[in-house]
């Protein structure tokens, strides 16, 4: 059984600027709020190890080129 479809970077950036509007509101319920926030620290988490991912795909295409 496979879990949800992975998002693209674009797609989780978009979910980042989602939660941290809501966040910026600040007029949901406290619980909201600390689940938002909690979302937005897996989304960061999870934006940073794409990041990395895409960086090494990078350096490895570019020592190719080379």
């Amino acid at each position: 059984m496979s879990g949800p479809p992975e998002q693209t970077f674009e797609q989780l950036l978009a979910s980042l600027e989602q939660t941290i509007g809501r966040l910026a509101e600040g007029t949901a319920p406290l619980d909201e709020l600390v689940a938002a926030h909690e979302r937005a620290v897996r989304l960061v988490s999870e934006a940073e190890k794409r990041l990395e991912s895409l960086r090494a795909r990078a350096e490895a295409l570019s020592a190719q080129l080379r």
